[in-house]
């Protein structure tokens, strides 16, 4: 009934805009009507006219009355399809962080330079969320054994003070203030390279940038985002965008 109400409203609402662009049609329409409504006017079928219409737009409006109307809930996933091999991969061996770095490692001239507020970050694996860790530690994988990169994480998890802290540092260094970013809640990491014992983070090392490119490319094969991508690029980045995250706090 409701379909068949839908159809006739359908080619009444095309019948009107007929009349309304096509005056000569009107009036000559309205001319040959006229009589005939006369005579059942006269005849008393008048309730028949008005439940006639009653029945015609009556279904359609308890169909827009009554239709539930359904919200969807915040999505923030970037929608990049994950490597079926990759995806095969990581729900089976589950995969171990690698041994952490001496903190002198950190302290670098060349690592200050490059990221001089580097010495106050966390470098847990154990804070990171379990699937945004195996998915990270599959791209380390990748990177070491296709292409002959050993990575080493810079920092995981942030709180929510440090990130502020990093905000007010300036543009450079993040736009993103607390909770407005994925490391606030495991899923974001920040990477780079080791070369004979030490950390390379400069993309201005071209065998850096190389290997921020295959790094990009495996971290999206695993169904990551790679900050490589942004306006304000950061190629060491890579994040696990959940549905829902930026809505819920610590």
């Amino acid at each position: 009934m409701l379909v068949v109400s839908l159809m006739v409203l359908f080619v009444l609402v095309c019948a009107s805009g007929w009349l309304l662009l096509f005056p000569v049609r009107r009036e000559a329409l309205t001319a040959a009507l006229m009589p005939r409504c006369r005579i059942l006017l006269r005849q008393r079928y008048a309730w028949l006219l008005a439940g006639g219409a009653l029945m015609l737009v009556l279904p359609p409006m308890l169909a827009l009355v009554a239709v539930r109307r359904v919200a969807l809930p915040a999505f923030d996933y970037d929608g990049r399809a994950v490597n079926s091999q990759v995806a095969e991969l990581l729900q089976g061996e589950q995969l171990v962080p690698p041994p952490s770095l001496p903190p002198l490692a950190f302290t670098t001239v060349e690592v200050v330079r490059a990221r001089p507020l580097l010495a106050g970050a966390n470098r847990s694996w154990q804070l990171f969320h379990p699937d945004f860790e195996q998915r990270l530690l599959m791209v380390f994988r990748i990177m070491k054994e296709q292409h002959g990169y050993d990575m080493a994480l810079l920092e995981g998890y942030r709180s929510p003070e440090r990130q502020d802290l990093l905000a007010s540092a300036g543009a450079s260094v993040t736009n993103a203030r607390a909770f407005q970013s994925y490391h606030q809640f495991g899923l974001a990491a920040d990477c780079a390279f080791l070369r004979d014992g030490k950390l390379v983070i400069s993309e201005k090392d071209p065998w850096a940038m190389r290997g921020y490119r295959l790094y990009g490319e495996a971290a999206e094969a695993a169904g990551l985002s790679w900050g490589g991508r942004w306006t304000m690029m950061d190629f060491g980045h890579a994040e696990l965008r959940l549905p829902g995250t930026m809505q819920r706090k610590r």
